[in-house]
């Protein structure tokens, strides 16, 4: 049987893709809207101590595909930040502007397995669904509204995706509920789903260490990677650090940006967060010091099911 023009892109991208695929590689993967803060050091750090841990590879990306929220230097400062805490990555940091190619034939290959559809509503029309997505559009076809504004969704056929997650346990979702999700935006910019799934399979990414604020990112990610004929990554969600008022530290909340002089207490209360057996001694290594003990006793049994760590619980004492 001879195979679609489609099965022969994904053979092609699957082939490249097992190359460069190591035993374990891991990634950090920030968007370049402002400097680190203590959370994102946390994610940071425990990507890269399970990595390592696991004599396998850690890679760094920016995801810089959506200008209007990214701030000016903030690639630049993210990296100086990593380099500070000793958090030092494999190989060349990719850039996701330098992708689009390999989107926009992501995007053609889903649409023409009418596996993605073009979506004309507004948000006004969607605000008392939001944040998901009740499928109005799905009939539509490109020639339905070629001249008019509409973003691009993908068809998850209302699935229903059950993952094992290495902190919070099974994990259950329905696509149903969660709606089908956009991967070409209305502005012209390709959606976070869609770049993270195609980067995640160039570079060969075979395990993920997030916060668990993106743990409902995964089902859609899974289906997209399904779909794709794409390796699904073992996955691991980390508990965030909350604020005073039980927020999410983010730059949203206006999170302090790292300390880039004297890492080391900054270091050593990321790693008590992570549950790491810390003592005054490790207190007082360098850096290179207190990541090598780091990764000699590293493991996500501490975290088991933990969802919020306060960050008023975290003191020198």
């Amino acid at each position: 049987m001879q195979k679609s023009k489609k099965d022969k892109w994904v053979t092609e991208f699957i082939h490249k893709s097992l190359q460069k695929r190591s035993p374990y590689t891991g990634r950090f993967a920030p968007s370049p809207t402002g400097p680190l803060h203590f959370g994102s050091l946390i994610a940071a750090l425990a990507s890269y101590l399970d990595a390592r841990a696991a004599s396998g590879c850690w890679l760094v990306r920016i995801e810089d595909i959506d200008p209007p929220r990214e701030q000016p230097g903030a690639s630049d400062l993210i990296l100086k930040a990593l380099d500070v805490y000793g958090l030092h990555w494999d190989g060349e940091v990719l850039y996701q502007h330098q992708r689009l190619g390999a989107y926009r034939d992501t995007l053609a290959a889903l649409k023409g397995e009418a596996l993605a559809y073009p979506c004309i509503c507004t948000r006004k029309e969607l605000a008392s669904y939001l944040p998901n997505y009740p499928g109005f559009c799905r009939s539509r076809t490109d020639a339905g509204c070629p001249e008019l504004a509409h973003a691009i969704r993908f068809n998850a056929m209302d699935q229903v995706v059950v993952f094992q997650d290495r902190i919070q346990k099974e994990q259950s979702f329905s696509l149903e509920e969660l709606g089908d999700f956009v991967v070409f935006r209305k502005d012209g910019l390709f959606a976070y789903q869609l770049a993270v799934v195609v980067d995640d399979e160039h570079q060969g990414v075979t395990d993920i260490v997030r916060g668990i604020d993106l743990i409902d990112s995964t089902p859609r990610q899974i289906t997209l990677q399904k779909a794709l004929g794409f390796h699904t990554p073992r996955y691991a969600h980390l508990p965030v650090i909350t604020n005073e008022f039980g927020d999410k530290l983010s730059k949203q909340n206006k999170a302090a940006a790292l300390p880039l002089k004297n890492p080391e207490p900054t270091l050593w209360l990321a790693m008590k967060a992570l549950g790491l057996p810390v003592d005054s001694a490790i207190r007082n290594g360098s850096v290179e010091e207190m990541l090598i003990w780091a990764q000699q006793h590293w493991s996500l049994s501490p975290l088991q099911q933990q969802t919020s760590i306060p960050e008023a619980s975290l003191t020198l004492d």
